[in-house]
């Protein structure tokens, strides 16, 4: 009886439950729409870094965070790396070579990144040939190399030239070569665009003098989601054999930057609650004077206090549903769009974005977590709005009420 008589109680005043179930579907537009934007961002550019240099995840030796060395290696066989092939949750393995050496061209020179790649698999997971600008793709037999469109610049090379890579191999060996340049690369993040250089895993092997060796493997996962529980997997796997590293430990940097920006955010978020909530409330403390009256009546008539807290209750409830509900209406269609369409920063403000190390490109994340935390959070917001006036109705006077107006406490 209680819930037929809430639903009947909320059209007798259609305008008061509209302007409520609007400011709570406003309130879930905003935080869902800018939650969705800010972790959008996050897992663009988490993954943006990842598949063009660290991956989600790295198996090193336990050695190599700390000394950088190329004498700290791991073995490129099917028995050391057949766990990682057995767990269900990653989607790409690819073995690599990485460490320094200067790069030199006529009388120029500088520091560079090199990675020994499998280029087949290399190209399966972070897509490198779309991004060639001039000359071509690696394949598996080349002696030649791709550089990044900044380095390349640096060094005042293009496709054709030859480049000179030159540093410390295995066990102390020197480690130089001379490598044509088959093609030229442009990364979104300037700060790999200017360092990198890609070399076919084999002619990096015979450059560093690292036999059937690596420095590192690199896995990916099909979701963020599932990237902590496949840590600790491996973690146990490898135990006392390798030493499992996720982006956050490869990418300290990045981290740091996405945990300020989403304290930012979040503060930003609450914020907007905040506002969103007097308003709610002002809202429900006058619906809930202007009925005082009606509560009066029911008392008197022998409805129980407990009761009448409970058809409040349940009024409230519809109005957060119906709440949710249209602002899930209103929100779904904005973020599809931008998940199809994302929206690319131009002028100043991209450039800037670039100079953090983030790619200029503003993406949504559509994930079941984040409906279902921005929708606890708004029907949080309601019933913390309900309190106060709950308190009231509890301890309404009947007398004054029945008299209404000025004599209602």
């Amino acid at each position: 009886m209680l819930v037929k008589l809430a639903w009947r109680n909320l059209w007798r005043q259609k305008r008061r439950t509209v302007l409520t179930a609007s400011a709570l579907a406003l309130a879930l537009l905003l935080s869902l729409f800018m939650r969705s934007l800010q972790e959008g961002g996050y897992a663009s550019n988490i993954d943006n870094s990842a598949r063009f240099f660290t991956g989600l995840i790295q198996l090193q030796h336990p050695e190599f965070k700390e000394s950088q060395s190329i004498d700290d290696l791991l073995p490129a066989t099917d028995a050391f790396i057949e766990p990682v092939r057995n767990n269900p949750h990653i989607t790409h393995l690819l073995p690599r070579i990485e460490s320094f050496a200067l790069a030199a061209a006529a009388e120029k020179s500088k520091g560079v990144m090199v990675l020994g790649i499998s280029p087949e698999l290399e190209n399966r997971y972070s897509h490198i040939s779309q991004r060639v600008v001039v000359g071509e793709y690696l394949t598996d037999g080349d002696s030649q190399v791709l550089l990044g469109e900044g380095l390349a610049k640096s060094l005042g090379l293009s496709v054709g030239d030859d480049i000179i890579l030159y540093g410390q191999g295995y066990r102390g060996q020197t480690a130089a070569g001379l490598y044509p340049i088959k093609g030229i690369v442009k990364f979104p993040i300037p700060a790999l665009d200017q360092q990198l250089v890609y070399l076919p895993l084999t002619q990096a092997q015979t450059l560093y003098s690292t036999g059937d060796q690596v420095t590192a493997w690199v896995l990916h996962t099909d979701d963020l989601v599932n990237l902590e529980q496949t840590v600790n997997e491996l973690s146990r796997t490898y135990i006392n054999r390798a030493v499992v590293r996720d982006w956050q430990d490869l990418s300290p940097e990045m981290a740091q930057q996405i945990m300020m920006d989403k304290v930012g955010g979040i503060f930003m978020m609450y914020l907007l609650y905040g506002i969103v909530g007097f308003g709610l409330f002002a809202t429900i403390l006058m619906m809930t004077l202007e009925r005082q009256r009606e509560f009066g009546v029911m008392l008197a008539t022998g409805l129980l206090r407990r009761k009448l807290l409970m058809l409040i209750g349940i009024e409230s409830a519809f109005i957060g549903v119906l709440g949710v509900v249209l602002g899930l209406i209103l929100t779904l269609p904005v973020l599809l769009w931008f998940y199809y369409n994302p929206y690319e920063l131009t002028g100043e403000l991209a450039q800037a974005v670039l100079e953090l190390g983030w790619e200029p490109v503003l993406k949504v994340l559509i994930a079941p977590w984040l409906f279902k935390e921005q929708i606890m959070l708004v029907l949080g917001l309601l019933f913390f709005c309900l309190i106060y006036p709950m308190w009231r109705i509890y301890r309404l006077d009947l007398v004054s009420a029945l008299k209404g107006g000025a004599h209602a406490d």
